[in-house]
């Protein structure tokens, strides 16, 4: 018969009865096949709990916590109930105290106007002298905008000596372009920051300032200034990659055709790469994984080692599946 078990010494094995020492190793071949069984069961729940999890993730996802369009929710999703009215009227409620801009301090105001009273507001005496502490009472204006048109004159000059003639030269930043650094600026910012089209740009131009700017001096001007921020882009874009946590996301966003790149004026994709120190925005016409990589970099693919593990926070948008699981997380939705 069978060796004896475990914690069982082989003397006191032999001493006991045949049949009795069969019916252990029976019920200890069993156990044996009843723990295989247990953990083989083990691994299927945890395969089922994980495919649960997944399930329940897909079917609670809307397009209010996730990038899923309001179209795919179904007739099914309840949206938000509204809040019930207060049965108030909107605005200040009656006796509530007012509400106004505050003053600015006095360092800040430009000009400074004294209103004296001439009479006694009850018997009409003549008034004189200065109070400590009077009401202030603050209006804010700009002033007038006119734009300011500099000529620059070359003159030429005739040599006493050799009779050469000799022009007098623009410097590079004059000559390349009729429009100065400071109106530069704000079509740029008109067209960014404001997304204004060619025609609202020229019409606040010519209103706000009297300046009269053709749409294809406009376009000229963002693309030089486009030039000129490359490098500081491309600097903010290396340092964002750089960093520990990153939060990415995208956007639809109207896009034109000031490169020549969207001439059939496709709806383009705002990209947006957020960090503790530097923001960095990039806009395309495409919401792939290849506008990802342009963003990311390749460098999030996985080639860093442990201590220079970088963790990409996004939507889980198909377009960030090439990360690894190690270095992505999800977040939890959107605002």
């Amino acid at each position: 018969m069978g060796a004896p078990p475990a914690g069982i010494s082989e003397a006191d094995w032999l001493s006991w009865p045949a049949g009795a020492r069969e019916f252990i190793l029976d019920q200890q071949g069993e156990l044996r096949a009843q723990q295989e069984e247990i953990e083989q069961l083990r691994v299927q729940l945890t395969a089922l709990a994980t495919e649960l999890a997944h399930l329940r993730e897909r079917i609670g996802r809307s397009s209010r916590n996730s990038s899923k369009p309001p179209s795919s929710d179904g007739p099914g999703f309840k949206p938000p109930e509204r809040r019930k009215g207060s049965g108030r009227k909107r605005g200040g409620q009656p006796g509530h105290p007012g509400s106004g801009p505050e003053l600015l301090p006095i360092e800040r105001v430009d000009e400074v106007v004294e209103r004296h009273p001439q009479a006694c507001r009850h018997c009409g005496q003549r008034l004189e002298g200065v109070d400590p502490e009077p009401l202030r009472h603050q209006v804010i204006e700009i002033p007038p905008i006119t734009a300011v048109v500099i000529e620059h004159r070359m003159h030429r000059l005739v040599c006493p000596c050799c009779s050469t003639s000799t022009c007098a030269s623009v410097p590079a930043e004059v000559e390349a372009s009729h429009y100065g650094p400071r109106l530069s600026a704000l079509v740029a910012l008109l067209g960014s920051a404001f997304p204004l089209s060619f025609s609202k740009t020229q019409a606040l131009l010519d209103q706000l300032l009297g300046v009269q700017i053709s749409r294809s001096a406009i376009a000229t001007i963002r693309q030089r200034l486009s030039a000129a921020l490359e490098q500081p882009m491309q600097e903010a874009l290396a340092f964002a990659r750089q960093q520990p946590v990153v939060y990415v996301d995208e956007t639809g966003a109207p896009t034109g055709n000031a490169d020549g790149g969207n001439p059939d004026g496709r709806r383009g994709w705002e990209w947006v790469m957020v960090t503790a120190m530097v923001t960095v925005f990039m806009q395309g016409l495409s919401r792939s994984k290849a506008a990802a990589i342009a963003l990311l970099g390749n460098a999030f693919g996985g080639n860093r080692s442990a201590e220079d593990c970088v963790y990409v926070v996004s939507d889980r948008f198909s377009a960030y599946n090439h990360l690894p699981l190690g270095s992505s997380a999800s977040c939890a939705g959107r605002t």
